[in-house]
């Protein structure tokens, strides 16, 4: 696992879960270390994969991911059917706007488009009340890759 120990160094990770009131766990640190360092959202397979070398047991990182979105530590990013990729939210301390992700139709990569700027405008009365809040914005469309090949 290659996790610089800048932001998600194991303090951090350890008053985290605290602070949402999880249990520390070699495991659960080693999953939010890694969406700490992760360019993009990752799936449970991915995370897997990446701690092989562990030997975390499938499941436990399973729970841990559902119970960590649960808790809002992470992000849940429901992809249609059972594909679903997480990501690390950030603490209160430093709190980011929702940000949007681009998922390609034909490949299905997914990127998180933080360095874009996406404004959803509603509309006024009923319909703006009914609406709620935004926990997620998902767009899709063709990668650079598909779009050109």
């Amino acid at each position: 696992m290659n996790v610089k120990n800048t932001e998600a160094d194991v303090a951090w990770v350890k008053h985290a879960l605290q602070g949402a009131a999880l249990r520390v766990t070699a495991a659960r640190v080693a999953v939010l270390k890694s969406l700490a360092a992760a360019k993009k959202p990752m799936s449970h397979a991915e995370l897997v994969e990446e701690l092989s070398e562990y030997g975390f047991d499938q499941s436990t990182l399973f729970r841990f991911l559902h119970e960590a979105a649960d808790a809002g530590l992470v992000s849940r990013l429901d992809l249609g059917g059972k594909a679903r990729r997480f990501e690390l939210r950030k603490t209160d301390e430093d709190v980011q706007p929702i940000h949007a992700h681009f998922i390609c139709i034909d490949c299905g990569e997914l990127t998180s488009l933080k360095d874009f700027s996406v404004e959803v405008s509603t509309s006024h009365g009923r319909s703006h009340d009914k609406l709620g809040t935004f926990t997620e914005i998902m767009m899709r469309g063709y990668c650079g890759v598909c779009k050109s090949g």
